[in-house]
Parts: C-alpha cells; structure tokens; sequence
C-alpha cells in the first residue's frame, strides 16, 4: 500500500508534469527539424523519416527522451488513479516504450526525404523500417486503449467531462492512424498528424488534472 505523504505527493505531481511537457517538447524538436531540414514537407512526411540524413540524431534523441517522460507520466497516472486502473499506466508506458523502439528502428527514407531519396512510397522496407512501424502501430493502439480505459475511470471518479474527452480522443487516435491506410486515395499522414496531435493533447489535458487531483490512497 503506497501512502500519500506529501514526499509521494510530490513525486507523484513531478512525474505527471512530464505529461504535461511530453506533446509540447516532442512537437517543438520535430517541427523544429522539419521547418529547417531541406526536402521535408508536412503533407508527405511524417516527423519520424527526420531521424534519417545528416542531423538524424536530433530526432532520435527526440523519440528517446520523449518516451521517457511518457513513462514517468504512466507512473504517476499509476500512482494517482490505483489498481482499479492500472490498464490505464500500462497501455500509456507501453506507448512510450514504443516510442524507445522506434528510435532504436529509425523509419526508413521516403518521398524525397532525405534529399536525393527517390519520390514515392519506397519499394521495400527494411527489418529496421519494419520493426519502426510495428512499434508506432502497436503503440499508437496502446495510447488509444489507454484513452478507452481512462474514460471508464473517469466516469467512475465523475469526472465526465474527461471521460468524454478521453473517449473521443482514442477514438479519434484509432480512426486518424489507421483510416487513412484503409481509404483508397487519401493521405495516410494526414491521418497520422491527427492521432499525433490528438494523442499529445489528451496526455497533457490528463496529466494536468490527475497532478492536481492528488494521489490516490493504493
């Protein structure tokens, strides 16, 4: 049984703060990158082809230390919200450390980037490229359950606003990742910005009201 001294309290407050920086700090290293970084372009591209050509490590480093904070944010979902949903910290940390895993299995070159990579969708993919967008797959689904999961344990605590919010965002995460693969003629990164986006936005809004809800006695 962990108890909520205010050492804990506190802990537990800094871990969801990484919650809250996770989205921002991802999305301004990448976006960073991808205004700057020649052949780049946000209709083509996701910001996971940025870890390939000079400048690579930017964005590796930027997976690595993102999925970090998201396993710290898990931790402190798991402290605050307790055992009855605990599915919650563990589908969320699944997706930071599919975040780890696709840093270490960059995504392969696509459509112009890095320049000098042939336009068009690849003719093949690498067991790296493979193993990265396994992980991205795998993890998104994870992030979008977790959503699914903490709508039910906000409701169970009456916080419907946020059970609401947290059903439509791994709704939203589900349809904007895997829709745009399914419907012919459509963009799949459009798609993938929006479950990106989305998914970034959810943590943040959580993280801030369980750092502020405190921790729960488990």
């Amino acid at each position: 049984m962990e108890s909520s001294t205010p050492v804990n309290a506190t802990t537990t407050r800094s871990l969801l703060r990484y919650g809250v920086i996770a989205g921002p700090f991802y999305l301004a290293v990448g976006l960073g990158q991808a205004l700057v970084r020649d052949g780049f372009d946000f209709a083509r591209h996701p910001l996971s082809v940025l870890a390939n050509g000079p400048g690579g490590w930017i964005q590796t480093a930027n997976f690595i230390l993102t999925g970090l904070m998201v396993l710290a944010a898990a931790t402190g979902f798991r402290r605050t919200l307790g055992p009855n949903a605990r599915t919650v910290s563990v589908l969320l940390g699944a997706f930071g450390a599919g975040m780890i895993v696709a840093a270490v299995f960059r995504a392969d070159p696509m459509d112009g980037f890095p320049v000098g990579t042939p336009m068009g969708p690849p003719n093949s993919i690498s067991t790296a490229g493979l193993v990265h967008f396994a992980a991205g797959g795998l993890g998104f689904v994870a992030l979008a359950v977790s959503c699914l999961f903490a709508a039910r344990a906000m409701s169970r605590r009456n916080a419907r606003a946020l059970a609401r919010l947290s059903l439509l965002c791994g709704l939203v995460i589900l349809l904007g990742f895997f829709g745009g693969m399914a419907i012919p003629n459509s963009s799949p990164v459009l798609g993938i910005w929006i479950a990106v986006l989305v998914g970034w936005a959810w943590l943040a809004v959580m993280s801030r009201h369980l750092s502020r809800a405190g921790t729960s006695h488990t």
